[in-house]
């Protein structure tokens, strides 16, 4: 097996019986263990059956093969609990900006995730980065003993996730020709920062100081970005990814925006701004 851009999934996993100090095996449950440093990602129940990096290298190049998509990236989160790969799919144009267009596939070893795919997108003119599909996606398999089956099925089916992208993509230009109006960034901070309708975001004394102060630094990221790409929607969508993938932290977010509560929130986002358009 080859793997190119991918040496660092060149790496597999064993079950192993999981037992007491004493010796007494736990029935029903196995430890996902990683063969190459021997590190534990997990315990599950003995019907689960994990995917290997190899298998899914494997189907992301037949997927290639088909599309002529080349695998591009790919990496892991923690000690390997959760790995994708991405195949460079199509661009999208608008004035200065940049929209690079990746087909993902993401994979589990603590039963976090499914087997899933989906498009995920890198704004180019700061590297904003965003998930919009992925909790939405139809291409999701169960790690169980006829997976195999499935997957064969997905296979075929990944040119409907192509689809998906040319979609996001026109909507993405339909927010670009949408001015913002000032409920619409209201709106967008209370999802973002989970602040309740009821409460008045004039009123400084009901938003806590710490919720104020990431307020303050979203309108930073917000202002360069419809500087940059225009008073409309796509620049107020584009002012969130920007706060979620450098403001939010100083670490990486991508994990976080994949898989936790901002990438859902951005997700919601996006989905809500679509709506008006």
């Amino acid at each position: 097996m080859k793997f190119a851009s991918t040496d660092n999934l060149n790496w597999t996993v064993r079950q192993e019986p999981v037992q007491t100090e004493s010796g007494i095996v736990i029935p029903g449950q196995l430890a996902i263990v990683r063969n190459d440093t021997n590190v534990p990602l997990s315990i599950m129940a003995d019907g689960y059956q994990p995917y290997q990096n190899h298998e899914l290298v494997e189907l992301l190049e037949r997927v290639s093969n088909q599309t002529g998509m080349e695998i591009k990236k790919s990496g892991l989160f923690g000690d390997g609990e959760k790995v994708f790969i991405q195949l460079k799919s199509n661009d999208l144009k608008l004035g200065n900006d940049r929209v690079e267009g990746y087909l993902t596939g993401i994979n589990s070893f603590d039963g976090s995730t499914s087997l899933a795919f989906g498009p995920s997108n890198v704004t180019i003119s700061c590297t904003n980065s965003f998930f919009a599909a992925f909790r939405g996606l139809n291409t999701k398999v169960r790690h169980t003993k006829n997976m195999v089956v499935r997957i064969d099925d997905i296979c075929r089916s990944l040119m409907g996730v192509v689809e998906e992208e040319k979609k996001m993509f026109d909507n993405i230009v339909k927010l670009s020709e949408t001015r913002v109006g000032t409920k619409n960034v209201d709106d967008v901070l209370r999802t973002l920062f989970n602040i309740d309708k009821s409460v008045n975001l004039k009123d400084i004394e009901a938003i806590s100081t710490v919720t104020q102060n990431k307020i303050s630094r979203f309108y930073v990221d917000l202002n360069g970005e419809m500087k940059e790409k225009g008073d409309n929607l796509w620049g107020l969508f584009s002012g969130v990814t920007k706060y979620t993938t450098h403001s939010m932290s100083k670490e990486d977010n991508t994990e976080k925006k994949m898989f936790g509560v901002y990438g859902n929130r951005e997700r919601k986002i996006f989905n809500d701004l679509v709506e008006l358009v």
